[in-house]
């Protein structure tokens, strides 16, 4: 019965999927409209408010290549690097200490678990909440990207109005809408960054992904982001190689169209039949039983994971304006606050006026929330936050990031009050 319910839910989303599907002009595969329904459930796209593929930018962009506009997010206050901070706040060290025990309230009252790290820099007081292991980062991963484009930028190697070409191999399941545009398109580099960062697009993270290179990427990470606990990162294509690997060694020999076409599906049975199909292989000759148990084996490999306090040390040199110029650090700080996903997350607990800059990362039972909080006025000593979330409910997880949100912004509102 269990199966047949299965089953018939199956072809429920198959008959939805056909009503509100659009033509992938390029393959002749349909792709449903909501990203996360062909990724994984969900793979990378950052849900609610994630279908960003019918999302308007911020400039109302329809034409490709054109920087998005950040003008607006900028009217509402410009983001500062720590070079425009104000003076230090008195500040009850020992009280980021006690707030252990409102985290472990939080994680016993869920399924799942989750690790946080969290530096106050209004004294450098910390707090490491099961901290003391790699987690998965997922779309988190983009902000070295980002770092690590802008430095090329900053040697000269590129600009940032220059332009990439979108051919097939560029096309990776997911959030944005460079997926939707046909091969030829030409993208500035600014605007891919934008995407990227923004609306945690997929096709244009590789894309830009291979202006670098995978083995110079993790060079520069090391040698000047953060030295240790973080482990290799990948393009968006490779995490989905890697993570079929798990099932089969031929997954190794599919490509980027061949996963499309495995992902472009929200029925577990069907996406399975044609992995398998594309992958020659049969149920008997797969090493994983299912999807979850596949990607649960990858994450064992640590791979696109690290440790949170590294994650939050590279935060705190972005802000300190130690990885970029002074105009680059503004700028991609104030990239990161015009970030359109994850409402639901911990910026829902943020109180009024506060803002966030962060970056969201989803995967399959991964749900993931880095950045920097900011008070009111937007120059006083900010929080560094850096969450990882293990939970096959979404809802939970994000449920969980807003309260780890509300009680860390507690730590700032105490702090403004002792200015």
């Amino acid at each position: 019965m269990i199966k047949l319910a299965i089953i018939l839910s199956c072809l429920m989303l198959v008959s939805i999927s056909l009503v509100n599907s659009k033509r992938f002009q390029s393959s002749n595969e349909n792709i449903p409209d909501d990203p996360g329904a062909g990724v994984l459930d969900p793979v990378e796209p950052d849900n609610v408010p994630d279908d960003l593929t019918n999302v308007a930018f911020p400039s109302g962009e329809t034409v490709p290549g054109k920087p998005v506009d950040l003008s607006d997010d900028l009217a509402a206050g410009d983001i500062h690097p720590a070079s425009e901070r104000i003076g230090p706040a008195e500040f009850n060290k020992t009280r980021i200490y006690d707030l252990q025990e409102q985290l472990a309230a939080i994680e016993h009252n869920m399924n799942g678990t989750f690790g946080v790290f969290v530096k106050n820099l209004a004294d450098n007081s910390t707090l490491g909440y099961n901290t003391d292991q790699y987690w998965y980062l997922a779309s988190a991963t983009k902000i070295p990207m980002a770092i690590a484009i802008l430095q090329n930028a900053e040697a000269g190697e590129l600009s940032l109005d220059d332009e990439i070409v979108l051919i097939e191999s560029h096309f990776v399941d997911g959030a944005g809408d460079v997926l939707w545009h046909q091969p030829g398109t030409r993208f500035r580099i600014s605007s891919l960054l934008e995407k990227m960062i923004q609306y945690s697009d997929n096709s244009a993270t590789d894309m830009l992904f291979g202006l670098i290179g995978e083995e110079e990427l993790n060079r520069r990470i090391r040698e000047t982001m953060v030295p240790e606990g973080l482990g290799r990162i990948t393009s968006i294509l490779q995490v989905r190689l890697d993570a079929f690997s798990e099932f089969h060694e031929n997954a190794v020999n599919l490509s980027n169209m061949d996963i499309l076409h495995v992902n472009s599906t929200r029925c577990r049975i069907e996406r399975l039949d044609r992995l398998m199909a594309r992958m020659s292989v049969g149920e008997n000759d797969l090493n994983a039983g299912s999807i979850a148990e596949a990607f649960e084996r990858y994450y064992r490999r640590n791979i696109n994971s690290g440790n949170l306090e590294a994650m939050g040390f590279l935060l705190e040199r972005l802000y300190n304006g130690e990885l970029l110029s002074e105009d680059n650090t503004r700028y991609l700080l104030n990239v990161m606050a015009g970030v359109r996903t994850g409402d639901q997350r911990i910026k829902a607990g943020l109180p009024d006026g506060f803002r966030f800059v962060h970056k969201t990362g989803t995967q399959i039972s991964r749900t993931v929330n880095v950045g920097i909080v900011y008070p009111g006025d937007d120059k006083g000593y900010p929080l560094i936050i850096a969450a990882s979330v293990k939970s096959d409910d979404l809802r939970e997880a994000e449920n969980a990031l807003k309260e780890i949100g509300r009680i860390m912004s507690g730590v700032m509102t105490r702090q403004e009050a002792a200015l």
